[in-house]
């Protein structure tokens, strides 16, 4: 299948996802065997994409070597934690075979088979700064990692492993205290690239999109504040121009996701990814930010349409503990109608609360909001109807007595045949103000309004629309997702 050039992904751990399913159906489920009814759970209508996160092989010799805080964050997440509970973490990869207790490659063949049979595409994920302590490339390509000596493990045991003889670098970005568990790949090597663009092709085989964990940190730029004077000099060529180039000969069709931060998207664009985090959109979200948001989504539209937007992630605290609950609803009214692809995590729609540390198996037994899960499903099966035609963010207007109007977000679809109106208050106080239609047909006509979301109806004068806008009062959190009919 041909990826869709701005797809709703919805991400499932795949560790917890199994084992809740082995629960459920009394018997070990593993991704070969999974009931047609959780894949049409997981794949509902609206959904173009299913990442199982974390299928690769994880490792017992990395997850030994995790520190105490975050084995602290296990029993916090999970209070009646059990040792069978822990499995390792799914970016401390061993080998990028799916691990035998998921069902192994013939499990995730079937799987995949599954998703396609609704139209729906596989992600899958790739990391390509470090490994497992116990990859074989440990033994077998000592030239793929960033080395050290005996001196640098007695002078920083925190940063430097001893292992088979040889000491390579802890993983880490240039922000933050190495990863204890995962050992560091030398981006600058040559034979790094063309081990990495070889993995990838292994793994297209296996998918249809991936997902590249922390893409920017390989990048000549970050990689040199990284490491500078512990590798050769910069090559001439980036990484991910390097890499990919080859790989998009054999792999043309394969969606290419850049999980990225510090304003690197635009960047990572021009090296070759389809897609990139839009994680500046998620911080003002989440901060209930609506000036923030505006000024955002006033960046061109090509660059927004090439970026993928969330509210969370297995990386990010569920969205339910970010923002009040009576504002859920708005925030994913925003997420849903914008420009750009969309992420949606396995347990947000729910509004689960815990968010289980990727290591776990298990995630708590936590109440889920049955309306709010079919309010989220009912708003992913019409967001492709509303994302149709041509974008465009709109001014709201309001009163030298009244600026609440600053609290209002509004944007319109319009294509030949369709046309949409989305207007969101992303504040806790009552908001009004005058949205500018953007439409210039209006004049000597009526113009209806319908809102699927509430079933409701209602109608205004074309020449007042003209002239003043759509006169819109909000409740607190307040939305209309609107369908324009004569």
């Amino acid at each position: 299948m041909t990826p869709p050039t701005q797809p709703v992904v919805h991400e499932v751990n795949t560790a917890v996802w199994l084992t809740d399913l082995s629960r459920e159906f009394g018997r070990p489920v593993t991704l070969g065997d999974v009931p047609g009814s959780a894949w049409d759970a997981v794949a509902r209508p609206g959904i173009d994409a299913v990442w199982l996160m974390g299928v690769w092989e994880r490792s017992a010799a990395g997850l030994a070597l995790v520190d105490a805080g975050t084995r602290h964050s296990f029993r916090e997440a999970l209070p009646d934690l059990r040792v069978d509970d822990v499995i390792g973490s799914p970016y401390c990869v061993r080998r990028y075979e799916v691990d035998d207790r998921f069902g192994g490659r013939s499990g995730l063949v079937k799987a995949r088979s599954a998703l396609a049979r609704r139209g729906v595409l596989l992600v899958l994920d790739y990391v390509p700064n470090h490994v497992a302590p116990d990859h074989p490339w440990i033994t077998e390509r000592a030239e793929l990692f960033v080395r050290g000596d005996d001196h640098d493990v007695v002078d920083s045991p925190e940063a430097w492993l001893a292992l088979d003889g040889r000491v390579v670098a802890r993983g880490r970005d240039p922000y933050f205290p190495p990863w204890p568990d995962v050992a560091q790949l030398d981006a600058y090597a040559p034979a790094l690239r063309d081990a990495t663009a070889r993995t990838l092709s292994g793994i297209a085989e296996q998918c249809d999109a991936i997902r590249c964990d922390m893409a920017m940190l390989p990048t000549n730029d970050v990689f040199h504040r990284t490491w500078a004077g512990r590798t050769g000099p910069p090559p001439p060529v980036d990484f991910w121009p390097d890499v990919l180039a080859g790989f998009r000969t054999r792999h043309p069709d394969t969606l290419m996701i850049a999980e990225a931060y510090w304003d690197m998207e635009w960047a990572l664009h021009q090296q070759g990814f389809d897609l990139c985090y839009d994680k500046r959109l998620y911080d003002r979200v989440v901060d209930l930010d609506p000036a923030g948001i505006r000024d955002h989504l006033r960046a061109d539209l090509a660059f927004q349409s090439r970026l993928l937007r969330f509210l969370e992630n297995h990386d990010e605290p569920r969205v339910a503990s970010r923002v009040p609950r009576e504002a859920v609803p708005a925030a994913a009214v925003v997420l849903a109608t914008l420009p750009g692809a969309t992420l949606w995590h396995e347990g947000q729609f729910e509004g689960r609360w815990t968010r289980p540390p990727v290591f776990l198996n298990r995630a708590p037994d936590e109440p889920a909001d049955p309306d709010l899960a079919a309010w989220h499903h009912r708003l992913l099966a019409l967001a492709p109807e509303v994302r149709t035609g041509a974008w465009r963010l709109l001014e709201v207007g309001g009163w030298p007595d009244n600026r609440t109007c600053e609290n209002v977000l509004a944007w319109s679809w319009t294509a030949p045949d369709a046309r949409h109106l989305v207007v969101v208050n992303l504040s806790p106080v009552p908001s009004q103000g005058r949205v500018a239609v953007p439409w210039t047909d209006l004049a000597g006509s009526s113009l209806g309004f319908r809102d699927p979301l509430r079933d409701e109806t209602f109608y205004r004068d074309g020449d007042e629309l003209s002239a003043r806008g759509l006169y819109v009062a909000l409740p607190p959190w307040g939305y209309h997702l609107l369908v324009a009919t004569d």
